[in-house]
């Protein structure tokens, strides 16, 4: 939704410019509040709805329903299945469009490498090969680190507010990028629109990089009360990863520990370069949680 709403939004200062959201046809049916008050938002945008489905449509039919528009961009996450980001790649070459924003926002999966604990990682590396074997599509990677929320989510592990504890992975000093999703839809119709274009590049964000020793100062000095800080170390998590191999949260964790291609340097950031302003992580904290 911050995609369409800010692609939306400066698509109406761009002429000839439209914009259209595939959705399955369970969410146009579905009665669930929240299904309907972003069905209701995107119609009040101007966003057209195409019916479609990733999973259940061949490649040939999303590339039929592709070759309509000048722009693809992913916004599926993970949540369709592994093998679901290599055919929508698939589909989005074979309907010869100018321009593919692959589902990729996130953490730099080239410097995590293949063979990570995170085995859904690779698959990643997969669509980046297949982009650049070829030369009729341009692509643009948007990598903005972790969700900025994701850190405080229960599930997580990461920051335990109940408790008032930072588990840091792999350790204090370990570095993490955060963004806000409401910033990265912001940036990525910056993105979109940026002229001179921007074609067959890594671009890279950032609302904050920061340690979790740092994490845990920042939420000691706006909560203005102690964090615990304690250090799961990458020996740890692997050995949580081997009990319970199939755990998304634990094959996560295991892998942000080790520090490789989760943080990067906000001033070399799209954003820093542009000037434009970001949710660091104190700002989250200040409007989020309470003091």
């Amino acid at each position: 939704m911050p995609v369409l709403r800010n692609v939306a939004r400066r698509a109406r200062d761009v002429e000839g410019a439209t914009v259209s959201v595939l959705l399955r046809p369970s969410s146009l049916s579905s009665t669930a509040p929240e299904k309907r008050r972003d069905i209701a938002e995107i119609r009040s945008l101007g966003v057209e709805i195409v019916q479609g489905d990733l999973v259940e449509c061949s490649i040939d039919e999303l590339a039929s329903v592709f070759a309509n528009y000048d722009t693809v961009i992913g916004c599926t996450g993970f949540a369709a299945g592994i093998e679901t980001p290599m055919k929508v790649a698939h589909a989005a070459l074979g309907a010869k469009i100018p321009r593919y924003f692959p589902w990729q926002f996130g953490v730099d999966f080239e410097v995590i490498g293949r063979g990570s604990p995170q085995d859904i990682f690779d698959s990643q590396l997969d669509v980046r090969e297949l982009l650049r074997s070829q030369d009729e599509t341009e692509w643009v990677i948007i990598s903005t680190g972790v969700f900025m929320n994701y850190l405080f989510e229960p599930g997580s592990g990461m920051v335990d507010l109940p408790n008032d504890t930072v588990n840091a992975l792999g350790g204090l000093d370990t570095a993490v990028t955060v963004t806000t999703p409401e910033d990265i839809g912001v940036l990525t119709a910056e993105i979109l629109f940026t002229e001179p274009r921007i074609r067959n590049e890594i671009v890279y964000l950032a609302g904050d990089t920061i340690t979790y020793g740092e994490l845990a100062d920042t939420l000691e000095a706006v909560l203005e009360r102690p964090f615990e800080r304690v250090e799961w170390t990458v020996p740890l998590l692997l050995d949580e990863l081997a009990d319970d191999p199939d755990n998304m949260t634990k094959k996560y964790r295991a892998v942000f520990a080790q520090g490789r291609g989760v943080a990067w340097d906000k001033a070399d950031t799209f954003n820093a370069r542009r000037a434009v302003p970001v949710t660091t992580l104190r700002n989250w904290i200040e409007e989020n949680l309470d003091v």
